[in-house]
């Protein structure tokens, strides 16, 4: 698997360089930072292949963690988690997906997590929190406070590219174990 992992991350790689990084132009970033490149990871996570390499990626760093769903801050996390759930039940490994909102809902449910049963919580869940781009972990944590206040544990932390700016050192010092699938210096040195 680890050769075969190696091919899906030169190809994942390679579908993010056409589709989602740019460089050269100075841009804000969720963080507040400013950057002179920048991952719009939205047409990668919605093309059919990119969309399968992320989840077949992802699946293999859960499988020797018990999960009981993944998923994150939307709107980055939704189509990860959709996808996730949707190649866990494929292979037999069922992992639920869920995301929180950036704010509840001020109608029906007035929910902050979503896809969750009707009287169903986090209690006692164990969850992978899952990011698209994660630059010093902000929004990931904030997810991670949200779902920690409703009784979950977290197994692991999931994001397609890390900008490497702080999130890895923010995730070490609460103790989560973080996995990036790709890390910005990959795109730079090509």
């Amino acid at each position: 698997m680890p050769k075969q992992a190696n091919n899906m991350r030169d190809r994942l790689k390679q579908i993010i360089r056409e589709k989602s990084f740019s460089s050269g132009r100075s841009v804000t970033l969720a963080s507040g930072r400013q950057s002179n490149f920048y991952f719009n990871m939205k047409p990668t996570m919605l093309d059919p292949e990119g969309s399968a390499l992320i989840a077949e990626l992802m699946l293999a760093e859960l499988a020797d963690e018990q999960i009981d769903l993944a998923g994150g801050l939307e709107m980055g996390a939704v189509p990860l988690a959709a996808s996730l759930a949707t190649l866990s039940h494929q292979k037999g490994r069922p992992v639920r997906a869920f995301f929180m909102r950036k704010q509840a809902k001020e109608h029906g449910t007035k929910a902050l997590i979503e896809g969750l049963l009707a009287h169903e919580s986090l209690q006692g869940k164990r969850l992978a929190i899952l990011e698209d781009v994660t630059t010093t972990g902000g929004s990931a944590l904030k997810t991670i406070d949200a779902v920690l206040a409703e009784g979950a544990s977290i197994g692991k932390v999931i994001t397609v590219v890390d900008r490497e700016e702080g999130a890895a050192q923010a995730f070490q010092d609460r103790g989560l174990p973080f996995v990036p699938l790709l890390r910005a210096s990959d795109f730079m040195s090509d």
